[in-house]
C-alpha cells in the first residue's frame, strides 16, 4: 500500500544557466508567499491536533488547508534548491503540469487520539533525520549551482540525491502537520520512478 503522501519529480537533464545563477533572488516572492502560507497552515494544524484529540477526526477544510501548504513548500524548496526550473505556483492546490508534484489521500475515517496526543514526542527520530536530508538538499543544491553554471547541465545521479532529501522532508512534514500517522518511509516506488520514462505508480486521489 502507497504511503499517504507521494511525491514525484520529473527529471530534466539541460537546465537554464541564468536562472540558476539567480535562482535564490527570483526565490524570493516564492518564499515570501509560502512563508505566511505557512503561519495559516500551522494555526490550522493546532486547530486539527485538539480537533483530532477530541474528535479523533481531522476536518476536512483543515486537512485541505494543510496538504495545500505541504504541496507548495515542497515546490518551493524544490525551486530554490535547483531540482527544477519552472516557477513554483503561488497558490497550494495539485498541478499535473508542474515537475515536482505531490499528492494526498483523503483524512482518515478515524485517527489515533493517542498517536496525536503524543505527536510532538513520536515526531523526534522524524525531526533528526529531517534536519540530516535537508542539510544534504542544501549541499547538493549548491553543487548543483556551479554543475549548471558550467554544463547547463544537471547530472542524473546529483539529481537523484536531491530528490531523495527533498520527498524526505516533504512527506516527513505530512507527518509533522498531522496529516499522516504513519513514520514516512525513507524512499518509496515514486520517489525511485522519478523522471524516468516509464510511468510511475498512480499516486491517491488528491485532497
Amino acid at each position: 500500500m502507497a504511503y499517504p503522501a507521494t511525491f514525484q519529480a520529473d527529471y530534466v537533464e539541460k537546465r537554464n544557466r541564468l536562472t540558476a545563477f539567480f535562482r535564490l533572488i527570483l526565490a524570493i516572492p516564492a518564499v515570501i508567499v509560502v512563508a505566511l502560507y505557512g503561519i495559516l497552515a500551522g494555526l490550522a494544524a493546532v486547530i486539527a491536533w485538539f480537533a483530532i484529540v477530541f474528535t479523533a477526526h481531522y476536518p476536512q477544510g483543515l486537512y485541505e488547508l494543510v496538504s495545500g501548504y505541504n504541496r507548495s513548500l515542497a515546490r518551493v524548496t524544490a525551486y530554490a534548491a535547483l531540482v527544477c526550473d519552472p516557477y513554483p505556483p503561488f497558490t497550494g492546490a495539485d498541478d499535473a503540469s508542474y515537475p515536482v508534484r505531490m499528492q494526498f489521500g483523503p483524512p482518515l475515517e478515524r485517527y489515533s487520539r493517542l498517536k496525536t496526543g503524543f505527536r510532538f514526542i513520536l515526531a523526534i527520530p522524524i525531526l533528526l533525520l529531517r534536519y540530516a536530508l535537508h542539510f544534504l538538499l542544501e549541499f547538493g543544491a549548491v553543487g548543483a549551482w556551479f554543475v549548471i553554471l558550467f554544463t547547463g547541465k544537471l547530472p542524473r545521479g546529483l539529481y537523484d540525491v536531491m530528490v531523495l532529501a527533498n520527498s524526505y522532508t516533504a512527506r516527513s512534514d505530512a507527518y509533522l502537520l498531522l496529516l499522516t500517522e504513519t513514520y514516512p518511509p525513507f524512499q518509496d516506488e515514486q520517489t525511485r520512478a522519478a523522471g524516468l520514462p516509464t510511468d510511475p505508480p498512480a499516486p491517491p486521489t488528491p485532497a
